[in-house]
């Protein structure tokens, strides 16, 4: 035997022995629940949708990043194993199914064919040549060529191979398009990774009547969806480029009144809701996305950043609020043993005091009335509804409902009433 054909035999046991590691450990944590999606990712070799990552690096739990933009941002990537997971499990995919993924790579298709099986139907569609004809090479060099592979702006959908009993979306969208609908067949479902308010959640969408419900929500990243699909965030520069505000909507209509907010004096507001080491609040973002008016993320970057932000040891988050002349932000403390730390508000600006203390309130109200909760339920809407019916609650009882209105629909975010 040649050494190249030993090379490649120890190659392959090693790539079974890491996609084996990996699976268990996907398992383990709950991230596949189901057998089919277990046999899948026991059966696609993820590695050879990967050939410029290491074997450790294909079966690792991490993005491999395919393409970058000129700015060396990463615009086409593998996803995370336990993200690729999480959606096959949100979509509920069956044999005979068939199933259009929006964002191709190659690997999720193959898993995609493996669930649906030899009398299903992929499409996988990429607005970029490059991936598409990689992914085309990929698959048929793994032995899913009956994947149809697309290169086309998803933002009308496939219409040559609809309907689609499932429709798997594996780039950040900032809307639902109506081609989406339409080419949903009866009983189908949308898994979406979609941004609101710059908060990111995959949700697995069904048919209600003339609007789409979520049945699950799970935090997630993906890199932006591009084409005319594509929804660019707004920054507010407060220091250089170094400390800006991130707006997904709302944009302040006078931004120029935060001018030299940083050399205002720091407020601190501490509000005795505390946390664990490695305790999700995930719910805590929804919320005040939900309950705060001028919600915007905090970005911030390079060593001036320290000691203006944050006081010394002190560890910040990027949920932030802006109110005219003054801003504001979610900040933690360690306070006690085991990891044990406190939510606080730091506040910049001539009223740091009142918008620090609004969103402490707010802090302390999910505390209180939604920390233990079911979460939030989402539903998009066409964009003529009217404001009457989406503040409607099914039981009856008064909810917090954020109303956040696309191009083409008006999403909702809906609280249960307390208690």
């Amino acid at each position: 035997m040649s050494e190249d054909r030993k090379d490649d035999a120890a190659d392959t046991r090693r790539a079974a022995e890491l996609r084996g590691r990996l699976v268990d450990e996907l398992v383990a944590a709950g991230h596949i629940t189901s057998a089919e999606v277990e046999t899948a990712f026991r059966t696609v070799p993820r590695h050879m949708f990967a050939p410029e990552a290491s074997l450790e690096e294909a079966y690792a739990q991490d993005i491999v990043v395919v393409k970058r933009n000129e700015h060396g941002t990463p615009i086409s990537t593998v996803s995370a194993p336990e993200i690729q997971a999480f959606m096959l499990e949100q979509a509920a995919i069956g044999s005979d199914m068939r199933v259009l993924e929006i964002g191709s790579g190659g690997f999720n298709a193959a898993l995609i064919s493996e669930l649906v099986g030899p009398t299903g139907q992929v499409t996988t569609v990429d607005i970029d040549p490059d991936v598409t004809d990689r992914a085309a090479r990929f698959l048929q060099a793994a032995g899913y060529s009956r994947v149809n592979v697309v290169l086309a702006d998803a933002e009308a959908g496939v219409p040559e191979f609809a309907p689609y009993d499932r429709i798997l979306v594996t780039v950040g969208a900032w809307d639902i398009p109506p081609a989406w609908r339409e080419q949903l067949a009866p009983g189908g479902r949308i898994v979406v990774p979609l941004r609101i308010r710059g908060l990111t959640r995959s949700l697995a969408l069904d048919r209600d009547g003339d609007h789409l419900v979520a049945q699950s929500a799970m935090i997630c990243g993906f890199v932006k969806m591009q084409g005319d699909g594509a929804h660019h965030e707004r920054l507010l520069l407060l220091r250089g480029e170094e400390i800006a505000l991130r707006f997904d909507d709302g944009f302040p209509e006078n931004p120029h009144l935060l001018d030299g907010v940083l050399r205002t004096e720091r407020i601190e507001v501490w509000t005795g809701v505390t946390a664990g080491r490695g305790e999700s609040f995930a719910t805590l973002q929804l919320w005040l996305a939900t309950t705060l008016a001028g919600f915007c993320l905090l970005a911030a970057s390079g060593d001036e950043a320290d000691g203006i932000l944050v006081a010394p040891g002190n560890r910040w988050f990027n949920l932030a609020m802006v109110d005219g002349d003054s801003f504001a932000y979610l900040a933690l403390r360690p306070v006690g043993p085991d990891g044990m730390s406190e939510f606080g508000v730091h506040a910049f600006g001539p009223h740091a005091k009142q918008i620090a203390e609004t969103m402490a309130d707010q802090i302390r109200t999910w505390d209180r009335d939604q920390r233990h909760g079911p979460g939030p339920q989402f539903a998009v809407w066409p964009i003529d509804t009217s404001d009457d019916l989406l503040n409607a609650s099914p039981d009856g009882k008064p909810e917090n409902v954020l109303i956040t209105d696309k191009r083409h629909s008006r999403i909702t975010i809906s609280w249960p009433a307390a208690g």
